[in-house]
């Protein structure tokens, strides 16, 4: 079983759809992440910081699904990172109302003993700075480092966001942080340019539209499933890398055949995710779920073609 190190938040989340809204649950990147990476069964820890305001019951959730919280901070008389969003009715654009960074402001990661050796390394959505200290801490290089960021870091930190990204050998963005980062429209070429930043994969979430995989010159697109009903897309992108990480860790390979696979398995987590609010859908998800809809993905893609 490889070791997986999770790098994220672990937070309060606060939502409001067209579907109805909640008050404060559990959200976070290492949340989803660790949730979507343990139905792989994998050797995983959880990097991050919380205030003594998060209910140990949220912790025991974690722990209960076997994720190592040995690096997780909890910060006495600290308040705990706090995101509220409005989604659209399209659900695919939102409106941040409230960003508390409370505990996360002070963030210095610590990699615990036993997982400084670990294999593959899962770098949520955090200040570059950041991520690039969790693998200063690495004993031994890992087999894959996955990173994930947004277009605020693009804004705000883009010299130390390119010197932790010539770093991974994977990145996951989304397409207009993709077009963002390039200064390219065509996901191709901006592909090929993050490329040369220094990734050796590139995966450019799409949303409803699904995933693309970036290898040299191959490419491989995975749709997304469609669904009947959108609830809450927070933890989509999340959960996808999540799946994406947990997989690699599981299987150990890192060939483009078995990216295409992760892809794959991430995809189908994140459709789960987005059929309740928060974590919700993936607290209660049984490897017979996931089986089916992995062939659903299947049927979706396969067919028979003759060529003359």
């Amino acid at each position: 079983m490889g070791k997986l190190v999770i790098v994220g938040t672990i937070a309060f989340d606060a939502i409001e759809t067209p579907f109805g809204k909640t008050d404060k649950i559990l959200g976070g990147a290492a949340t989803f992440i660790g949730l979507a990476a343990s139905t792989f069964e994998v050797d995983a820890t959880a990097v991050s910081i919380v205030g003594d305001d998060f209910p140990e019951a949220y912790l025991n959730l974690l722990s209960e699904r076997n994720i190592d919280l040995s690096g997780v901070e909890i910060v006495k008389g600290g308040k705990t990172f706090f995101w509220s969003g409005r989604y659209h009715n399209d659900m695919n654009s939102r409106d941040t109302l409230v960003t508390e960074l409370n505990t996360l402001a002070d963030f210095n990661p610590v990699v615990p003993k036993d997982y400084k050796d670990a294999e593959v390394v899962m770098l949520g959505n955090l200040h570059p700075l950041v991520q690039a200290s969790v693998l200063d801490q690495m004993t031994t290089k890992p087999k894959l480092v996955i990173l994930d960021t947004m277009n605020f870091w693009m804004d705000s930190a883009l010299e130390d966001l390119h010197k932790t990204i010539k770093r991974v050998d994977v990145i996951t963005i989304n397409d207009e942080e993709a077009r963002q980062l390039t200064g390219e429209y065509s996901l191709v070429v901006a592909a090929r340019k993050i490329h040369e930043m220094g990734p050796k994969y590139v995966v450019i979430k799409k949303g409803e539209h699904g995933a693309l995989l970036f290898h040299n010159n191959e490419v491989f697109y995975a749709p997304a499933l469609p669904l009947e009903e959108v609830f809450d897309p927070t933890g989509a992108g999340d959960t996808f890398a999540g799946g994406f990480a947990g997989y690699i860790a599981k299987t150990g390979g890192t060939s483009f055949e078995n990216m295409k696979k992760a892809v794959i398995f991430g995809s189908t987590l994140a459709s789960f995710c987005v059929e309740k609010f928060g974590t919700e859908r993936m607290l209660n998800l049984s490897s017979t779920e996931i089986h089916k809809r992995l062939l659903q993905f299947k049927e979706l893609t396969q067919f028979e073609i003759e060529l003359t």
